[in-house]
C-alpha cells in the first residue's frame, strides 16, 4: 500500500519546481484546525499566509461553493454571470463608491492598480510611482520593482523602470521624492512581509493631504492586511483615510485564488475594453465563495471578534514578552500580529511548529501570528501557551549557550 506522505514528497521532487520547500502533508482542515496525513492535530495561526480568514472548510463558504460548481462555473468575461456584479455591489456597498475589477492574485491585483494609475498619469506625462522601504507588492517584473526588499528582487534584474522607495512613515522623504514624473503613491496600511508595521495614523494624513495637493493618487495594498485582518472590512478603514484605489486578494474567498482593486468612481472609466482584462477574473465560482465571506462578515460578528481576540492576544503576549529579554515587542492590528525578536525568528516558529502551532515569521526577526478572525478565546489562550512553551525552551538554549 502506498505511503501517502512519501509519495507525495516524491512526485513533489520530480515534478513540481521547487519555488517551496514544505515538509510537513496536511490532509484535513476545519476552522481552525489542520490535520497532516499521520493524524496529527495542528492549531492554525498562519490561515494559508491570511488566506483562510474565517478557518478552513468554513460552512457558508463551503455550501456556496458546491451549490455554485454544480450550476455554473466558468464562462470568460466576454459574457456575464450574475453573481460577480453581486459581489462587486456588496463591496462598494461596505466602501466608498466605486467600482472593482476582479483578477486572481494580489501581484494581479496590484498590477492592474498600478496600471490604472500610470493610465491616468501618463495623459499628463506623470508615470512614476513611490513606493516604501521594506514593502511588499508582489512576485511580478512590475510588483517586484515596486517591492521595498531588495532580496526578492535579486536576480531578476534589472528592475522594471518607473518605481522608486522611500523609508516607511516619513513623511518629509517622501515629500522630497515627489516630482513631475510622479503618478501614485502605494503603501501597505500595515506592512506584512517587512515585519507587522502599522502606519502611523498622522503620516497616511500628511500622505492623503500631500498625493491631494500634488494631484497624484493614493494606492493601498490591502492584499495581506485587508479582508477583516486588521478589524475592519477593508484596512483603510481602521485608519479613516481614503485611498484612490486600493487592491485586495488572499482572504477574500477564503482560499479559492482571486484578488483586484477598487477605485473611486471618477477613475471608473480609465481601463476600458483592451486596456486590462483577466479571464478567470471575477468567475461564477470564486465569487459565490466570495460573496459568501462578505455574508460571514455581516452575519456572524467576525470583525467584532477579530478586534477583542486580537486585543486579547497582544496584551497576553506582550506580558509573556517581558520574561525573555530577546522578546522585543508584540506589534500589530486585529489579528495581524509580531511578536519582534532581537534575532532570527525562525528558530521559535520551528519551536511553535513542533509543539503544533502553525505561525511564520516576517522581516527575520518576527514571528508573524495571523489565526483565523472567527478565533475563539479557547484557542487563543492554547495558542499562547504553545508560544510560551516555545519561547522557554528558546530562553533555556540560549542560557545554554
Amino acid at each position: 500500500m502506498e505511503n501517502l506522505y512519501e509519495a507525495t514528497v516524491e512526485r513533489y521532487r520530480k515534478y513540481v519546481m521547487p519555488t517551496y520547500a514544505p515538509k510537513i502533508l496536511f490532509v484535513r482542515g476545519e476552522g481552525a484546525r489542520l490535520w497532516d496525513a499521520d493524524g496529527r492535530e495542528y492549531l492554525d495561526f498562519a490561515t494559508g499566509i491570511s488566506v483562510c480568514n474565517l478557518g478552513h472548510c468554513h460552512p457558508g463558504v463551503t455550501a456556496a461553493v458546491r451549490k455554485q460548481a454544480a450550476t455554473l462555473v466558468h464562462v470568460s468575461n466576454l459574457y456575464m454571470n450574475e453573481v460577480m456584479p453581486r459581489l462587486a455591489e456588496k463591496l462598494i456597498e461596505n466602501c466608498f463608491d466605486g467600482v472593482v475589477f476582479f483578477a486572481n492574485s494580489g501581484a494581479e491585483a496590484n498590477e492592474g492598480m498600478f496600471k490604472l494609475a500610470r493610465k491616468i498619469g501618463n495623459a499628463s506625462g506623470r508615470n512614476e510611482i513611490i513606493s516604501m522601504d521594506n514593502s511588499f507588492h508582489g512576485r511580478t517584473l512590475a510588483t517586484l520593482a515596486a517591492t521595498g526588499r531588495a532580496k526578492y528582487r535579486k536576480g531578476f534584474e534589472p528592475d522594471m523602470p518607473g518605481f522608486r522607495q522611500v523609508p516607511f512613515n516619513d513623511i518629509e522623504a517622501l515629500k522630497n521624492a515627489v516630482n513631475d514624473k510622479t503618478c501614485a503613491v502605494v503603501l501597505e496600511p500595515v506592512q506584512g512581509e517587512g515585519g507587522i508595521l502599522p502606519a502611523d495614523l498622522e503620516y497616511l494624513k500628511q500622505v492623503r493631504a500631500l498625493c491631494d495637493e500634488k494631484g497624484i493618487l493614493l494606492l493601498f495594498d490591502e492584499v495581506q492586511c485587508g479582508m477583516g485582518r486588521i478589524g475592519t472590512r477593508f484596512a483603510w478603514q481602521s485608519f479613516g483615510v481614503e485611498p484612490d484605489a486600493f487592491s485586495m486578494a488572499k482572504a477574500i474567498a477564503n482560499g479559492l485564488p482571486m484578488g483586484g482593486f477598487i477605485t473611486k468612481r471618477k477613475y471608473a472609466d480609465t481601463l476600458t475594453p483592451g486596456t486590462h482584462a483577466s479571464t478567470f477574473g471575477g468567475t461564477a465560482l470564486v465569487s459565490a465563495a466570495a460573496l459568501a465571506v462578505q455574508e460571514a462578515f455581516d452575519n456572524e460578528g467576525v470583525l467584532e471578534n477579530c478586534r477583542e481576540q486580537g486585543e486579547y492576544l497582544r496584551r497576553q503576549l506582550g506580558e509573556l514578552g517581558k520574561k525573555y529579554p530577546f522578546v522585543k515587542g508584540v506589534r500589530g492590528m486585529g489579528l495581524m500580529i509580531g511578536v519582534v525578536l532581537d534575532r532570527e525568528a525562525a528558530t521559535l516558529a520551528g519551536l511553535c511548529l513542533k509543539r503544533n502551532l502553525v505561525v511564520l515569521t516576517a522581516g527575520e526577526t518576527v514571528l508573524r501570528l495571523l489565526p483565523p478572525l472567527n478565533l475563539t478565546r479557547a484557542e487563543a489562550d492554547e495558542g499562547i501557551g504553545k508560544i510560551a512553551a516555545a519561547l522557554e525552551e528558546l530562553n533555556a538554549a540560549i542560557q545554554e549557550g
